[in-house]
């Protein structure tokens, strides 16, 4: 079973060690965690990780709860711009492997214009639960060819992170992010909240309210199971 006390989180970006190849760079949230607790070898990633990210207030308190230690959220998208911004820097590469072709393009316009040093590769993998050996190897041939700095996986937790966990040695990348929902935010499928609400760590809530029908579980019943996972790690300390 996942535990909070067990994860060394990362506390600032200005951290990453960025002269690495195939460093895994992964999220934790309140859902992700409860994922976690029925999925072994998704906990097994996650704790496996080169840095695991606080995306997600909740992290952050239960942290604090149970360490006393005081944390910063660092969001998926936080870490996407700091990636893109040290890319322009020196002209770098990244690839954006993950979503649809039509949000793909969307990005890659953005890019271009926010970005304008950043050379940007993309692939829309196939749309199913499992991967085909020929799909992986497709995939791996498409990031190779590219060589990026920067590997930006969004296919959702947990299978962006199980992907990449069984093909990083395999892949010729620097840093590997697995940041799901960021594909849409930043091709502007999904608004994001205002910037008073991700302060206050209520950006959960506006999703929420965005969504009602679709999150409503992940929210209601999975904060309330994250919040009986983590008082259970407390007494039984």
């Amino acid at each position: 079973m996942l535990k909070i006390k067990t994860i060394d989180l990362l506390t600032n970006l200005e951290l990453l060690s960025i002269d690495k190849k195939s460093v895994q760079i992964n999220t934790i949230n309140a859902h992700s965690y409860n994922v976690a607790q029925k999925d072994e070898i998704f906990a097994k990633v996650l704790l496996q990780s080169d840095f695991l990210l606080p995306d997600g207030q909740s992290i952050v308190y239960a942290k604090k709860i149970l360490t006393r230690q005081n944390l910063k959220r660092i969001a998926g998208f936080d870490l996407f711009q700091w990636e893109m911004e040290r890319m322009n820097d020196f002209g770098g590469k990244c690839f954006f492997l993950g979503s649809t072709n039509e949000t793909l393009q969307k990005i890659l316009d953005k890019v271009v214009i926010e970005y304008p040093k950043v050379k940007a590769e993309t692939y829309s993998p196939p749309y199913k639960a499992v991967f085909s050996f020929e799909d992986n190897q497709r995939m791996i041939e498409k990031i190779n060819s590219v060589h990026p700095d920067v590997l930006f996986v969004g296919m959702t937790a947990p299978k962006q992170e199980k992907w990449v966990y069984e093909n990083k040695d395999k892949l010729k990348t620097g840093h590997i992010c697995s940041i799901g929902a960021v594909f849409d935010f930043y091709a502007g499928n999904i608004q994001r909240a205002p910037k008073w609400m991700q302060n206050k760590g209520l950006e959960w809530l506006y999703r929420l309210m965005k969504e009602p029908r679709r999150m409503w579980k992940r929210y209601i019943i999975g904060n309330t199971k994250f919040i009986f996972y983590i008082l259970k790690e407390k007494i039984s300390d």
